[in-house]
């Protein structure tokens, strides 16, 4: 593992600012493919899939895996500062993981890259036209209505192709795609996701090669500002529902475990969708795990208030901590979860991220 000073000074960013100027994120139309793609002007930019697998062949839609494709691009501003063609303009980064139900164990991998902005980079490169990043063999690249995420690499345990077929429209964040992150109108992000995602492919692990069918979703959200002041990490879910509907919430937590900022949104089988104010917004810790590797303590069971309802939240694997400190730099809680209304009864599916429960979290 290669320390997060290390890989500071191979990217050239030790000894410079830790902030590059930064443009303010406004509320404006999004334009499509154009957004679904790279904005290099952004400091900070994610495109975030994950969702739950099962045997193609299999009666039930019980899941038995989740699975998790990642990529991070970072603009460095070293372009500006040093003024050489040698300098890392940006970063990319990418994290999967697959939890394996059966076997109660997540397994994970990350990469790192340089990148100088040209698009037709054969190790790694993003597209500024549409969805189209990879590092390596690892990519996700939209072609027409479906998503493809490839990760041929198992030297972490697993490997995968799946497609991932939208069958609901663009669901846009906030303020039509303009997410407000913070009391600051300029702490906010672009935000667009892909809520109830129809998944097929194949999935290699432990020695097999299966067919696989399941559900997903995707975010891509850019920004350069999420996290306000006296914030230390969010918690958030993203939940494909059994009606159809879609569930977003998140909050921006302080040390103590209140909510600097909070929002969401539902939308409805028939589009409807309902954003969700700072102030409408709850989540209540019922059930903790805690990290043998990081000692961090971590909420595994959530009661989570939204005006469209409120819910239980539960991790249907509590040992879902990923260590990205290799390339990221930090440690995050990102698992698949189920929703439960208030009967007691699987109303959804999702995933759950948390982070800021080891360090504070530096973007």
């Amino acid at each position: 593992m290669i320390p997060r000073r290390g890989l500071l000074a191979l990217a050239g960013l030790a000894s410079l600012p830790a902030h590059p100027a930064r443009a303010q994120v406004a509320p404006r139309e999004l334009r499509f493919p154009r957004d679904h793609g790279a904005h290099l002007e952004a400091r900070i930019e994610w495109w975030y899939a994950t969702g739950w697998l099962r045997d193609a062949q299999a009666a039930t839609d019980t899941p038995a895996f989740g699975f998790q494709l990642t990529f991070f691009r970072s603009r460095t501003g070293l372009a500006e500062q040093l003024k050489s063609r040698f300098a890392a303009r940006q970063l990319l980064f990418a994290h999967a993981a697959l939890t394996d139900l059966a076997g109660q164990r997540l397994l994970h991998a990350e990469r790192i890259a340089r990148w100088n902005g040209d698009e037709g980079a054969a190790r790694a490169a993003a597209s500024q036209a549409d969805t189209r990043v990879h590092i390596g063999d690892w990519r996700l690249q939209r072609e027409g209505a479906t998503y493809r995420a490839a990760l041929g690499d198992e030297a972490a345990g697993f490997a995968y192709r799946l497609g991932l077929a939208t069958t609901q429209p663009l669901l846009l964040q906030g303020q039509a795609g303009y997410s407000r992150k913070g009391p600051d109108p300029t702490q906010a992000s672009h935000y667009i996701s892909e809520p109830h995602l129809a998944v097929s492919g194949e999935l290699r692990h432990g020695g097999q090669t299966r067919a696989v069918r399941g559900q997903a979703w995707l975010d891509h959200e850019w920004s350069d500002s999420l996290l306000p002041t006296g914030a230390v990490g969010w918690d958030w879910i993203g939940i494909n529902l059994a009606d159809g509907s879609a569930l977003t919430a998140f909050q921006l937590r302080r040390a103590d475990g209140s909510a600097v900022w909070a929002g969401g949104s539902h939308r409805s089988r028939g589009a409807t969708t309902r954003a969700f104010g700072a102030d409408e917004v709850r989540f209540e810790a019922l059930a903790h795990w805690t990290s043998a590797a990081t000692r961090a303590r971590y909420p595994v069971r959530w009661r989570v208030q939204t005006p469209a309802g409120t819910f239980e939240l539960r991790a249907l694997l509590e040992a879902q901590e990923l260590d990205g400190r290799a390339s990221l730099g930090t440690v995050y809680w990102e698992g698949l979860s189920e929703l439960r209304d208030v009967s007691g009864t699987r109303v959804g599916l999702g995933y759950l991220e948390m982070t800021g429960y080891v360090t504070p979290l530096r973007l």
